[in-house]
């Protein structure tokens, strides 16, 4: 058993998470947290190493979100940022400003209509040995303070080409620190000894795995997406489903019509994700768990281009994904 598995054994019902869908990474998560904390020769810079509060914080990260507040731009600097020790800077992250802010409607209607019109996209006439995608997340893992006050991440991207067997190769960049507000950054710049550089893995190669692509059967999609769970089980499952297989329009369809029939998704309108895309938004809040889930769809094809989760109280951004790129390849790099 590992310590995932001892942490919700020790929880058991209590465990906030116990419904969450979590797909199998495609690397190890130990290997990737060593990488991570290894320091790059002749650098200088050191790397977080993650401590067991951390991964364990990271886990709790994934099931806290919440209610949305314009601030400022997304990812904009203020102008009293600064650099802390070694010149520090990071991004300061704010919620995604939503189109239906206050009292949004039920989204069942505009995801029916979403569906009944969206376009093929351009790997809708693509085939390849390899599915390819390139994707940014932020909040796995987060260090956290003592206090559980003061939050720091390095987001990450990745680059996956998987064949159908699971095997291809998988290359991970991180990038800089990003805060959840202005005084995590502070506490932060004040504590760690300097920024992590981006840094490009090589290429790491993916061992077999089983990949079931996801069907456009409504029944059977319902239980892929784990409806049975609520909202929240199924938006969580949306964004594990788009960040491994390449989703046919007709799957694609099939998947906004399964969330138009499940209750709590709210319609939040025209929005502009962290990558400047312009979508349109579903939400859904679940209060027990103090969180807000948050899709970003192409409102032209379909596709989901976010997900993102964020505190109720404070609200604050707890982790996001984008999906950059999508398509199908013959070719490794």
């Amino acid at each position: 058993m590992d310590g995932a598995e001892q942490t919700r054994t020790l929880l058991g019902p209590a465990d906030p998470a116990r419904t969450i869908v979590v797909a199998p990474p495609p690397v190890p998560a130990r290997e990737l947290i060593e990488r991570a904390g290894a320091t790059s020769p002749g650098t200088g810079h050191r790397r977080v190493r993650p401590t067991r509060r951390l991964v364990l914080t990271a886990g709790t990260l994934a099931v806290a979100a919440g209610a949305v507040a314009v601030l400022r731009p997304f990812d904009e600097r203020t102008p009293d940022d600064r650099g802390g020790p070694g010149g520090a800077v990071g991004t300061l992250l704010v919620p995604v400003a939503y189109q239906f802010d206050a009292d949004p409607p039920a989204a069942g209607p505009q995801l029916r209509t979403l569906a009944s019109k969206i376009k093929d996209t351009e790997y809708d006439h693509r085939s390849g040995r390899y599915t390819y995608h390139h994707t940014k997340v932020w909040g796995d893992p987060v260090m956290s303070s003592p206090d559980d006050r003061y939050h720091v991440a390095f987001a990450g991207e990745s680059k996956v080409w998987q064949a159908a067997d699971g095997t291809g190769s998988q290359s991970n960049t991180q990038l800089e620190p990003q805060y959840p507000d202005e005084a995590s950054r502070d506490y932060w710049q004040r504590k760690l000894a300097g920024p992590a550089v981006a840094d490009t893995a090589a290429m790491i190669p993916l061992p077999p795995m089983e990949l079931t692509p996801p069907p456009a059967d409504p029944s059977q999609l319902r239980e892929r997406l784990k409806v049975q769970y609520g909202a929240g089980a199924a938006s969580k499952a949306v964004g594990t489903l788009y960040a491994r297989y390449v989703v046919p329009r007709a799957t694609r369809a099939a998947i906004l019509r399964v969330l138009a029939d499940v209750p709590g998704f709210r319609w939040r309108g025209r929005v502009t994700d962290r990558a400047g895309r312009t979508g349109v938004a579903v939400t859904v809040d679940e209060r027990e768990h103090d969180q807000q889930s948050l899709l970003i769809f192409d409102p032209k094809t379909g596709e989901l281009l976010a997900h993102e989760l964020l505190t109720l109280t404070p609200v604050r951004i707890s982790a996001y994904q984008l999906i950059l790129d999508t398509t199908w390849t013959d070719r490794i790099g």
